[in-house]
């Protein structure tokens, strides 16, 4: 049975959701001169994506870390409602969306351009196609994790140098079945896969040491973006490629930085989630984290749309970092304004990943819940102890219907 919600994990989600647009707007929006720079920025933007894979893990092993095999089919079956529909759904909207401006030689090529896409996902829905993969074996994953709860940390360290060696493998083409088309396979990604899975084990303990840690998780994500940026920039200067290069979607210079990202995301949620904040911050995290997966769904409609208006032409009269950063608030903005027209709609969950809500609530019914409780309780609280206290857990952020 799937458990409540997590409330500083719901903020991480529009927060993730932004840096996967400032990838995409950087990606077409940047001028060919800048290209260096660009690239640079996006060698850390990419965290994202794994951030991406980590969250969905964690919070599904949260919800279902107990689940048991005659549970098997109504998992499934919300699975195939969250992800699978939206996909199939977002698939031919952007076939259809593009296919004016595709010119292609014949109704046969463009079925076989679908049909491909369908396999191999457009563009960011390709994200889907992993974690579906990942779904594949969760069960067994869950099977494997409860048997060894006290060798967690060894699974974690054998996933580590896992990833490094993959990772270097496939940055040098050691091996020829190690190819670019893995970007849509979950085998690069399972680092941050096992590693969200086995944190959902032991969140309490991960969830205080980064409280008592927060300055140092801070220094060493720093030193880690420092060191990635220092080895792509010998790279772009010739002076050596082997610890990584602009143009590789996986190098192990990175893979410090993207742990260290996606800690310091957590605790910017644990920091946005206090009770202390206004009651317009909690209604704005609670409405960015409902129409998150909206946001990474529709994104691509409004960067295609900003394309063919010839919005890049403006950086000859604005600074394009402006443009870019101007860009980024109306693409997330747009993606906002149409996630909740649409999740009042019967095609709520299909195109939203959201159940249906009422047109008179502009934001979130439970807009005030990720503060405290009908007794005063704050979240930070309820993760501190409250097993001990109270025999329950902290709330996790997996709801019926919901894709992660």
């Amino acid at each position: 049975m799937a458990r409540g919600r997590l409330d500083q994990v719901d903020a991480m989600r529009p927060m993730k959701q932004a840096g996967v647009i400032s990838t995409h707007v950087l990606t077409f929006f940047v001028p060919a001169a800048a290209s260096v720079s660009t690239s640079a920025v996006m060698l850390l933007t990419h965290f994202s994506r794994e951030g991406f894979f980590f969250i969905s893990a964690c919070i599904l092993t949260y919800a279902y870390k107990d689940i048991a095999k005659g549970s098997l089919r109504r998992f499934y079956r919300r699975r195939f409602v969250s992800v699978a529909i939206p996909y199939l759904c977002w698939s031919v909207i952007y076939f259809l969306y593009l296919l004016p401006t595709s010119h292609y030689a014949s109704g046969a090529t463009a079925l076989e351009h679908f049909a491909k896409e369908i396999a191999t996902g457009y563009y960011q829905l390709y994200f889907l196609i992993v974690i579906m993969q990942y779904y594949l074996v969760f069960p067994l994953i869950m099977m494997f994790l409860r048997r060894t709860r006290d060798h967690h940390r060894a699974i974690i360290v054998i996933a580590v140098l896992g990833q490094v060696t993959l990772m270097t493998l496939m940055h040098w083409k050691v091996v020829p079945l190690l190819r670019t088309g893995w970007v849509r396979e979950a085998t690069p990604y399972a680092f941050y896969l096992i590693g969200g899975s086995v944190v959902a084990f032991h969140l309490d303990a991960v969830n205080e040491w980064l409280r008592r840690h927060v300055r140092l998780v801070i220094a060493l994500t720093v030193a880690a973006a420092l060191a990635a940026e220092a080895i792509y920039f010998l790279a772009e200067t010739g002076v050596t490629t082997v610890l990584g290069s602009g143009n590789d979607p996986f190098q192990p210079s990175v893979i410090p930085f993207n742990a260290g990202a996606i800690a310091c995301l957590y605790l910017l949620g644990v920091a946005l989630v206090k009770p202390e904040r206004s009651r317009r911050v909690r209604a704005a995290v609670r409405s960015g984290s409902d129409n998150s997966y909206g946001i990474y769904l529709a994104q691509m409609l409004f960067i295609n749309a900003l394309i063919w208006l010839g919005w890049a032409k403006l950086d000859s009269v604005v600074w394009w970092p402006l443009l870019c950063a101007a860009t980024l608030v109306m693409v997330y903005l747009g993606c906002v304004a149409l996630t909740s027209l649409l999740a009042r709609t019967p095609l709520a969950v299909p195109l939203t990943g959201r159940q249906r809500q009422p047109w008179a609530t502009p934001w979130p019914r439970r807009m005030a819940s990720s503060t405290r409780d009908n007794r005063g309780e704050r979240p930070a609280d309820r993760i501190r102890g409250s097993r001990a206290a109270r025999g329950r857990r902290p709330r996790c952020s997996c709801r019926p219907g919901e894709w992660w």
